[in-house]
């Protein structure tokens, strides 16, 4: 597809825009947790709104392409787990990227010591609408997972693997791409992408999807045809 250069521009600024977006919460923690969020940044109880015609033209922007084959994916391809040791907002602030996130997304935040272990805390689930309390233990932690908005191992099929250990590893820990969920729901996700699986929450599809582009665009992964019509379908009836 070619664009104009008039809309190549507005495409650069919506580019901009959204990874100006990383560490914009979709759901914010008490004071607290605001105040530690990392990287001299704060969060925000409201995202800046993301007119669906701004995500559909950055989608237009992608490379459309089949699945690559997952040879030689392994989630140590994207760093140790929730490693701090990244250059996105949240990086090399003293706080794994799980504590991190739990601290954006929840709310009534408790600490187990300090300001970075998430003790307890309530989560407005966004994939399910439910309220979920979460309590930190062996038994009750998985109730509450962390779930990469892109799936690790279908980024690796649609370019990641193109990318250097560093910025994958940037990917896997980017707040943009991260977000506290429902445990269950989050596993009955996998490794799916928008063409297979969407959240329960209907009401979060236009929110979800555009994040998707947001975190695609930001590191030049590209979508499959049948990942681009859901997309373009769920966008085009959003505000």
């Amino acid at each position: 597809m070619k664009f104009t250069a008039q809309q190549l521009a507005r495409i650069a600024l919506v580019v901009a825009a959204f990874v100006g977006l990383a560490w914009l919460s979709v759901g914010c923690g008490d004071s607290a947790a605001k105040v530690a969020c990392g990287s001299g940044r704060a969060c925000s109880d409201t995202p800046a709104p993301v007119p669906s015609r701004d995500a559909l033209a950055l989608l237009d922007s992608l490379r459309v392409a089949g699945r690559a084959a997952k040879t030689g994916y392994s989630r140590d391809e994207f760093g140790p787990p929730w490693s701090d040791d990244v250059s996105v907002p949240g990086g090399d602030n003293g706080c794994d990227t799980r504590n991190d996130i739990l601290q954006r997304d929840l709310t009534d935040v408790a600490f187990k010591s300090g300001k970075c272990v998430v003790a307890t805390g309530t989560l407005n689930d966004l994939y399910t609408g439910k309220t979920i309390h979460f309590v930190r233990g062996t038994k009750t932690s998985d109730e509450v997972q962390i779930d990469h908005v892109i799936a690790l191992s279908d980024a690796w099929q649609k370019g990641a693997q193109q990318l250097s250990a560093e910025r994958r590893r940037d990917l896997a820990n980017d707040p943009l791409n991260l977000q506290a969920v429902d445990g269950p729901t989050n596993q009955s996700k996998s490794d799916s992408d928008a063409a297979s699986w969407l959240p329960p929450n209907k009401g979060y599809h236009c929110a979800y999807l555009t994040r998707q582009i947001q975190v695609k665009a930001a590191y030049r992964l590209w979508v499959t045809q049948p990942e681009k019509d859901v997309m373009i379908q769920k966008l085009s009836t959003c505000p």
